[in-house]
């Protein structure tokens, strides 16, 4: 009897390990058919990183915490940035205040828009607080296009110096085709006030 009870156990041993290894072979092809979806996701998510067609950012350092605004303009549109943040095209997605309410000590300033209209774009950075006599602050204007079917690709870069109050400079006005090229010997400083437009 005792040899019979011993084989009977032995039994039990292998029908538990038998169903372990299919669980964890059945867990593995589970895996391993998820693998494509999971990566396609991935790339999707890296495709779409940029929210917009047109992006236009400021940025001034971190250890200046004063109010500066982005002011962009599309073709046939009005101004968007503090006082009106959102239009037909551009949205103004973060309005810095320098430091007050900034979860971040980044100063920073963003617009994307949706589409790309052919025509004239205006980008202008106004120093919207007071100022220290005598200081300036450099404010880094970048402008990217991403195209339809396109990877996002820096077009403009300046820096634009503001150091008095209500200050406004046009950093740039340049012209687009439809398909998000920069129309060749387009790109001006010529100023236009954008915020005066803004309140018409």
């Amino acid at each position: 009897m005792d040899g019979f009870e011993e084989l009977g156990d032995d039994g039990f041993d292998t029908v538990f390990r038998d169903v372990i290894l299919l669980a964890l072979i059945g867990f593995v092809a589970m895996v391993i058919m998820l693998l494509p979806h999971i990566k396609k996701t991935t790339e999707e998510a890296q495709d779409h990183k940029a929210p917009g067609n047109v992006i236009v950012e400021i940025h001034w350092p971190n250890d200046m915490p004063y109010d500066v605004d982005l002011w962009v303009k599309a073709p046939g549109e009005s101004p968007v940035g503090f006082w009106n943040q959102g239009g037909r095209v551009f949205n103004l997605l973060r309005d810095d205040l320098g430091g007050e309410g900034d979860a971040t000590n980044e100063n920073y300033e963003v617009s994307y828009s949706r589409g790309i209209p052919a025509g004239e774009y205006i980008v202008n950075v106004h120093m919207y607080g007071p100022l220290r006599a005598g200081l300036t602050i450099p404010v880094s204007v970048v402008v990217s296009v991403r195209p339809k079917y396109g990877d996002t690709q820096q077009i403009l870069q300046t820096t634009v110096n503001l150091y008095r109050r209500n200050q406004e400079e046009t950093a740039y006005r340049f012209r687009l085709t439809s398909e998000g090229e920069l129309v060749k010997n387009s790109v001006s400083t010529l100023r236009r006030s954008l915020i005066t437009q803004a309140f018409k």
